[in-house]
């Protein structure tokens, strides 16, 4: 019996076992010397999980479209060729329809009268009020009227009549019964007209004025019953044939008596 407390003893030893006291346990007569007990490991929180580089799909670089290049001519269809040529005559017709109604003329410019519309010249200036008696010119057949309007300037007031000649080219006639300095203003602005000279149509002396490459301008006194007179002007692209032609037809055109506004 000795033998075997004396084994269990010496194995408690070893082991560090609580020793048996008269067969029961006894406690340990020194706690401090017992090995500390590891606290327990602190849990860290849980981080997001980060996709592994090895699994994300590398972002596409963007396709690039190839540059556009001409088809050579040996590429073109017999449709390619006909399109092309539509568009062309289409450009042809839309410059046809904007210049129809002018043409080159080394003497001035000539406008088609088929282009321009036409007024009734002799029907306008009988419906006219202005203050000095009106004439209206008795021009020749083929000759159109496109125009006929009135001012008021310095002195008094303008009437403007516009034709078109058989040859394409335009005159206006002025009448008023303002001065002669203010109706030539009225025509050439800040632009000094220098006197040509004068010249006679029917008995009529008119004086003609020159503006350098501008349009000469033709002007008259011309007497009125009643011992007055309304100064007449014309200039525009015509002839001096045609200019003559005009100044003729305003001197004998019928007179319109002078109506109160």
């Amino acid at each position: 019996m000795e033998g075997q407390a004396t084994y269990r003893r010496a194995r408690n030893e070893r082991t560090g076992a609580p020793r048996c006291h008269d067969g029961g346990v006894s406690p340990d007569p020194d706690p401090a010397s017992r090995p500390a007990a590891d606290p327990a490991p602190r849990q860290e929180p849980a981080s997001p999980a980060e996709p592994s580089p090895s699994t994300s799909s590398p972002s596409k670089p963007p396709l690039l479209q190839p540059p556009l290049v001409k088809p050579p001519r040996s590429a073109m269809t017999v449709r390619d060729m006909v399109v092309a040529v539509a568009v062309l005559v289409g450009v042809v017709l839309v410059l046809a329809g904007v210049t129809r109604s002018c043409s080159f003329a080394p003497g001035g410019p000539t406008i088609d009268p088929a282009g321009v519309p036409v007024v009734d010249a002799p029907a306008a200036l009988r419906e006219l009020r202005v203050p000095f008696p009106l004439r209206i010119p008795a021009v020749p057949a083929g000759w159109r009227s496109n125009s006929v309007s009135q001012e008021r300037v310095e002195g008094g007031r303008v009437v403007r009549v516009g034709y078109l000649t058989p040859d394409g080219q335009y005159l206006r006639l002025l009448q008023s019964d303002a001065t002669e300095p203010v109706v030539l203003a009225v025509e050439t602005g800040a632009n000094p007209a220098v006197v040509r000279g004068p010249v006679d149509v029917g008995g009529q002396r008119w004086v003609v004025y020159t503006r350098g490459s501008d349009e000469p301008i033709w002007t008259a006194d011309v007497p009125t019953p009643g011992g007055g007179s309304v100064r007449m002007l014309i200039t525009g692209s015509g002839t001096e044939d045609e200019a003559r032609t005009l100044a003729g037809a305003a001197v004998a055109g019928e007179l319109l008596p002078a109506r109160a506004l």
